[in-house]
């Protein structure tokens, strides 16, 4: 889970991200999430612990929620990506 949590964050801090087009992302990375557990555990999760911000964009009759990294989930983001490459530094360091 914590995998799929950076995940989101990376690309939420880039481009605002909504649940289906996430699904189909994590899907290319071989994780197989359905939308009843994308959006509780992961993006509602995710903002009611401040790391995302929610808004309704509207798109003609159609409107969606998208979700943006807050600046404390980009804070968390750059810390993580420094444990990561540590670990994947001790990891494929040759012996």
């Amino acid at each position: 889970q914590a995998l799929i949590r950076i995940h989101i964050v990376h690309h939420a801090s880039k481009n605002p991200v909504f649940g289906l087009w996430f699904i189909d992302e994590l899907a290319h990375h071989g994780y197989k999430l359905s939308p009843g557990t994308l959006y509780p555990i992961f993006f509602h999760g995710m903002e009611e612990n401040g790391y995302l911000r929610s808004s309704v964009q509207r798109a003609g009759r159609q409107s969606r929620r998208v979700y943006r990294a807050t600046a404390k989930a980009k804070k968390a983001l750059a810390a993580a990506k420094e444990k990561v490459s540590e670990l994947f530094g001790e990891l494929f360091e040759k012996e």
